[in-house]
């Protein structure tokens, strides 16, 4: 192996990670998945983790090493996962069947459909249109059109409705 002078590569362990305490980790842990999930804070396209930091009174590092350790996910694959959750949800939502996959993109935090597509793949393991397909194939009442509630239309019988007192 010396002709290609390979290395084995070694994990370093960022210093910043060890710096944290267990009890700061823990707190910062709730307040994350509170801000992100109970917040829906995964929809804003523009919400950082410089800006969860901010939030929080603290800094981006800690924000990733509480991602990392805890989560396991870097922050933005710990935010796509709640995006693609959400957008599975709307796929298969007979209210949003006729929005096209950017507008579904858009809905749930990704800039663009691209992004989107690539984060729904990794994820899911398919693309959200060949998802949207699948579910409909197993449960064809997806692709049925909503009923309209509204009032029956009055029988035409020459006379006019009267209307009661």
């Amino acid at each position: 192996m010396s002709k290609y002078n390979i290395t084995e590569i070694k994990e370093k362990e960022a210093s910043y990670r060890s710096a944290i305490s267990p009890e700061l980790m823990d707190e910062l842990e709730t307040k994350i998945d509170e801000i992100i999930i109970v917040k829906k804070k995964f929809r804003d396209k523009d919400f950082s983790a410089v800006e969860l930091a901010k939030l929080l009174g603290t800094n981006a590092r800690y924000i990733s090493a509480v991602t990392n350790l805890r989560f396991h996910l870097n922050y933005t694959s710990y935010v796509n996962q709640y995006r693609i959750r959400e957008a599975m949800s709307i796929l298969v939502d007979k209210r949003y069947r006729n929005l096209k996959m950017e507008d579904v993109a858009d809905m749930v935090g990704f800039s663009n459909r691209q992004s989107f597509y690539a984060a729904f793949f990794k994820i899911v393991g398919i693309t959200p249109r060949e998802y949207k397909l699948q579910q409909i194939q197993f449960h064809p009442s997806i692709a049925v059109e909503p009923k309209k509630r509204g009032r029956k239309p009055l029988k035409k019988t020459g006379q006019k409705a009267k209307a009661k007192v």
